[in-house]
């Protein structure tokens, strides 16, 4: 009787450590997201003491290319040393350097710091997400990573507000040190209830393949970063960055055929599935930073909401998303199919992209609220249905990798949005604003053409409804560029073949071939 109530108790042991897992894996992605949102908020207050306005902005780059850089490296060591203690080894980087961030003299320093916490940072949500595809066989792990999606769109709702909230309480350097007690609870519900696989790969690492690939992503993070802002586009900077990445990206793809143990193996890229999702990821990643970044300017130029207001008109696209990823990840799990997710995802993101190109001055916030909505409907069936269908393309020794590659893309897409959309943004309020708003006008957009609330008190009547004419014109052209793109997205999607998913995953990499039954863990 003894043994029958062990074996009866056994499945919800193991049910209940899995929950505390996920949610350990929560609190680490909500660092994870968290971080930018909330450091964007207290950047004002940051420079006013400590100074460095002209550095300004290397603050979340030096982040950035420390993220996108060490992000295939964590899927890797992930892959050959082992899940648990790789991932335990990035949060602790994560905490710190938020600690150093928050004790911060200088903005020297804080650059440096932030560099190394975005090195930590690079390795939290590919170990989340390769950690998930260990434990969660594929016709369970929708419902979960369309939990994670909700945690992302949380975390984008409340980052804002959370921040504000900090700073104007406690102090800017709060913003940094809230990470550490979160850190801490996830730490140690990891080390505790977490269990893997141990792992010792014989091989070395690949370092030079590292080194090349790290230089590759640096000069296109850098590009893209500084193109049309710090330097002009076709400026010798510019142009040298752009050489010394396709050199550095051209090498790392020579040599990955070469390394006995490859950083990434280009053999992943032969999974159809796989390719395919790598492109709808960095297509996704490239609309969703594009809107998160022009809405709110145009909420604000255009139709008048507060700077905390414009986070909370977001509500209706990240709430859509958060709805649609929960909903698309029931269906996965019940059905054990997704082709419909990502083709009606990405023509839900081409309407609802094509919907903001359309609005102007008089466009009410009900009409945007709705429009957005569309759009959020359609990222919320591609966020984690791309992360899904990636891992199921691959071997599982090739978990870590598939996860850090599907990040690095949409780390990439978000990187080249904000870039390209930013630059025609800009080049359009400038011209609008030349022709009608005359010599005041150029002279309002010359520094930048993004102006807070207070500089547009200042303006005279004429100028400014001229500025808000220019905006709805700018945000026009990227959005309608971001439809266009999201096209691709769409012709992707439709040449995705379903593998349905079976109760466990694939034990090898076919798009062709029915997935064998993994051994659960």
């Amino acid at each position: 009787m003894a043994d029958t109530q062990t074996v009866e108790t056994e499945p919800d042991k193991k049910q209940r450590s899995v929950r505390v897992v996920l949610l350990a894996l929560m609190i680490t992605m909500m660092l994870a997201m968290l971080d930018n949102m909330i450091v964007g908020t207290a950047m004002p207050t940051i420079v006013g003491e400590l100074g460095g306005l002209e550095h300004l902005s290397w603050v979340v780059t030096a982040y950035t290319l420390a993220t996108a850089a060490a992000t295939p490296l964590w899927g890797k060591l992930g892959d050959m040393y082992g899940r648990k203690g790789v991932f335990m080894t990035s949060i602790v980087l994560f905490l710190i350097g938020s600690a150093l961030s928050g004790m911060a003299q200088d903005m020297g320093q804080l650059i440096g710091f932030r560099a190394v916490q975005g090195l930590g940072a690079g390795g939290l949500m590919v170990g989340v997400m390769a950690i998930i595809g260990d434990l969660i066989p594929p016709r369970e792990r929708g419902k979960y990573q369309g939990m994670m999606a909700g945690v992302m769109a949380l975390a984008m709702i409340g980052g804002p507000l959370v921040g504000g909230t900090i700073t104007d309480n406690w102090g800017w350097r709060w913003s940094f040190y809230i990470n550490l007690p979160l850190g801490v609870v996830a730490l140690g519900l990891i080390s505790v209830v977490l269990h893997l696989p141990a792992k010792r790969a014989q091989a070395r690492i690949d370092y030079l393949g590292a080194a090349l690939l790290t230089v590759g992503i640096t000069s296109i993070v850098l590009v893209t970063t500084w193109g049309g802002t710090e330097y002009a586009w076709t400026s010798a900077r510019i142009m040298e960055l752009i050489g010394i990445g396709v050199a550095a990206l051209v090498g790392f793809v020579f040599w990955q055929t070469k390394a006995a143990e490859p950083v990434l193996p280009l053999h992943i890229f032969r999974s159809r599935n796989f390719t395919l999702m790598s492109i709808i990821g960095f297509i996704t990643g490239f609309v969703m930073f594009g809107a998160t970044l022009f809405l709110p300017l145009y909420q604000q130029s255009v139709q008048g909401a507060s700077a905390t207001n414009s986070g909370l008109l977001l509500l209706p696209m990240l709430g859509a998303m958060l709805v649609t990823s929960m909903v698309a990840g029931r269906v996965t799990t019940n059905s054990g199919r997704y082709y419909v997710f990502p083709v009606v995802g990405s023509v839900l993101m081409v309407v609802g992209l094509y919907l903001l190109s359309t609005m102007d001055t008089g466009t009410s916030r009900l009409t945007s609220g709705i429009f957005m909505a569309v759009v959020g409907l359609g990222m919320g069936c591609l966020m984690q249905i791309t992360m899904l269908v990636a891992q199921n393309s691959v071997e599982m020794k090739d978990m870590g990798v598939a996860s850090s590659s599907t990040t690095l893309f949409r780390t990439l897409g978000s990187s080249f949005g904000v870039a390209i959309m930013g630059a025609l943004f800009n080049h359009r309020v400038q011209d609008t604003m030349a022709a009608r708003g005359g010599e005041l006008g150029s002279k309002v957009t010359e520094q930048s053409a993004q102006l807070d609330a207070k500089s547009l008190e200042k303006l005279p009547d004429a100028v400014r409804e001229a500025y808000q004419y220019a905006v709805s014109a700018g945000t026009h052209s990227a959005f309608l560029l971001g439809s266009i793109v999201a096209v691709v997205a769409l012709v992707a999607a439709v040449f995705v073949k379903e593998v349905p998913l079976k109760g466990a995953g694939p034990q090898r990499s076919a798009d062709d071939a029915a997935p064998a039954p993994l051994v659960e863990v």
